[in-house]
Order: C-alpha cells, then sequence, then structure tokens
C-alpha cells in the first residue's frame, strides 16, 4: 500500500564515494526527484546479507522498540527488492525494534540497489553512526576486498580512510580466536590488541591478552610488556628422559664409579657422556671398559 507521505531526495549520484549521507540527504538540490515511502510487512522483509555488525545492544533496542510504540517510525528504512519479498540496505535497527515492539509494517523507500553498492552502504553505514566493533569494522573491510576483488589502495579510497587505517584493522584479524573474543566483547582495546600483535612468539597471544585484560592494563604498559617479553631469550625444550634411559645411566654410574649422562634425540638417536676429574680416574673408567690403549 503506497503512504501519502512523501521523501524528497536528490538525484543519484555515481558510486558511493561522498559516503552514507549520499542517501540521506535533508538539503533540496536544483533538481529533485520524489520517492514514495511504502508500508511493507515486516514478514517480507530480510536483514542485509552483508551487514558487517553482527551484535546489536539489547538495551538501546528496547528502547528504540518502547519508542516506535509510542510514536513510529519516523525515518523510513531503505530496502531493494528481491527474489522473495525485500533485503534491507539501511535501517536493520528499526527493523528490528519494529518488530520488537510487535508492529507489522515499517515504512520503506525501495531502491535499485547492486550487489556491490549493498556491501558498501551497509559498511558506510555502521561506520559514520559507530556502530561496528574494531572486529566487525576489520571484518567488514575484508568482505569489501574478498567480494569485490578490491586493493587495501582501494578499500581505502572507497571507505574515505587512509590505507595504514585499513591495514591496522585488517592485522587484527590474524589474531588468535580467544583474543579475537575478547576484543568483540569490549574486554580488550583496539591498541592493547594492536601492540599483542607485536609479540615475536604468535603462540603466547592469548596468554597476554587474558593478563591485560587481568590486571587492566594501560597501552603503554602492554607495550613495556610486549618489549620485554620480545627481548627475552627462547627457552629450550627439555625432552624428558624415558624410564629405560634413566634406568641405563644409573647402572653404567655404578658400574664406572662416575657421572653419566645419556641424551636422546626424538629420531632416537643420542650421545653417551662418562664424567671424569683426573687422568687417572680417566685410565680407570678405560680399564673397566676393556679399553687397551697401547694395542
Amino acid at each position: 500500500m503506497v503512504r501519502d507521505l512523501k521523501n524528497k531526495e536528490s538525484k543519484k549520484h555515481g558510486g558511493l564515494g561522498r559516503g552514507i549521507e549520499a542517501l540521506f540527504e535533508d538539503e533540496p538540490q536544483a533538481e529533485e526527484t520524489e520517492e514514495e515511502i511504502f508500508d511493507i510487512n515486516l514478514s517480507e522483509i530480510r536483514p542485509n546479507p552483508y551487514q558487517p555488525r553482527k551484535s546489536f545492544d539489547d538495551k538501546t533496542l528496547k528502547e528504540l522498540a518502547d519508542s516506535i510504540k509510542e510514536n513510529g517510525v519516523f525515518q523510513p528504512i531503505i530496502v531493494r527488492k528481491s527474489v522473495n519479498g525485500y533485503e534491507i540496505i539501511a535501517g536493520e535497527r528499526r527493523y528490528r525494534a519494529s518488530k520488537l515492539a510487535k508492529k507489522t509494517t515499517i515504512p520503506a523507500i525501495v531502491r535499485d540497489f547492486s550487489e556491490s553498492q549493498m556491501m558498501e552502504v551497509a559498511v558506510l553505514e555502521n561506520l559514520q553512526r559507530e556502530d561496528l566493533t574494531p572486529l566487525e569494522e576489520a571484518q567488514a573491510y575484508e568482505m569489501l576486498q574478498k567480494n569485490l576483488g578490491l586493493t587495501q589502495e582501494e578499500v581505502s579510497k572507497r571507505m574515505g580512510k587512509s590505507r595504514p587505517y585499513i591495514a591496522n584493522y585488517l592485522r587484527l584479524l590474524t589474531l588468535p580466536n580467544k583474543t579475537k573474543h575478547l576484543l568483540q566483547h569490549g574486554e580488550l582495546s583496539m591498541g592493547q590488541a594492536r601492540t599483542l600483535l607485536g609479540l615475536k612468539n604468535k603462540d603466547r597471544i592469548d596468554e597476554v591478552a587474558k593478563q591485560v585484560v587481568k590486571e587492566g592494563m594501560p597501552v603503554r604498559k602492554v607495550e613495556a610488556l610486549v618489549a620485554s617479553l620480545n627481548s627475552q631469550k627462547p627457552q629450550k625444550k627439555v625432552i624428558q628422559k624415558s624410564a629405560f634411559i634413566k634406568a641405563s645411566e644409573h647402572q653404567l654410574a655404578n658400574k664406572l664409579g662416575s657421572s653419566v649422562n645419556i641424551s636422546e634425540s626424538k629420531k632416537g638417536n643420542g650421545h653417551l657422556s662418562i664424567g671424569f676429574s683426573s687422568v687417572d680416574e680417566l685410565n680407570r673408567i678405560l680399564e673397566i671398559l676393556g679399553v687397551d690403549l697401547d694395542e
């Protein structure tokens, strides 16, 4: 059903270079077009498949739902027609809150968007409203790279960010899963996570991240900790001796009356060393072993 309400928006611009504001301009331009706002059944609408935000704050969503119950939805969401119903281009919070408010319809503007435009708008909308966690933002840039075949430089231009900015976020995706979980849930900050990436021993990142969270370390303290850990010499792993090796050492030491050490490698080979404190003691050991140097 077509509503009487009309919404004036500027003519379409080529590309999305100016950001999400191009979709929601309030100032009239020289040439204007009118877009009709429709009441669309919520059951016909699906979220944007490229939505980078994975979690929505329950408290603020409930507050928005209460407002919608009382006053309705003031700003229409933007959707595109799909094979079955509609897909959200922008406005997923309003869509979710309307469902929470037990509404059956929502005001919407229908636009013709391509897959690539859907991705870019989803990222831009959330970035400009600061709705993404650092990890979600990183995943959004990765999605643009993979799905659109873009380089970091191209992503930076489309998003209006510097290339180092994009690169720093993408590096977060190399963190181990436990540390990613801490970052996603706000227990670890972007600065702390980036500093942890500087650890030479990547196997220790989860362990150190847990310590950082537990002690509430500021970034500078994390930097000092990482620097300290990186300066430490790696400890050699000590191979535990088998019962057979230990028994052999004991028997030889008793027989020779001297210290005996047997080292064994993972391959099965190794070394046997017998200690002595003087030439006379060496001669005594050789005699026990039946070694005659005069032959």
